[in-house]
């Protein structure tokens, strides 16, 4: 039995991926702060639940 594993750390172009967006542009909403992002060393990662923070955040502007 593969047990798969969700990632909780993502790299910006993947959370650019998942966001349906481009890197550049994720690269820049982590440096403004509107995504949160972690830093491991040198690595920049963004938490997959900030994803979801981000879009909820996005949701009640449009409200």
């Amino acid at each position: 039995m593969t047990a798969t594993i969700t990632p909780l750390l993502l790299r910006p172009e993947e959370a650019a991926d998942y966001l349906g967006i481009g890197r550049t542009k994720a690269y820049e909403l982590i440096r403004s702060g509107a995504l949160r992002s972690v830093r491991i060393g040198t690595l920049r990662r963004v938490p997959a639940t900030a994803l979801t923070e981000f879009v909820t955040q996005l949701e009640m502007e449009a409200a």
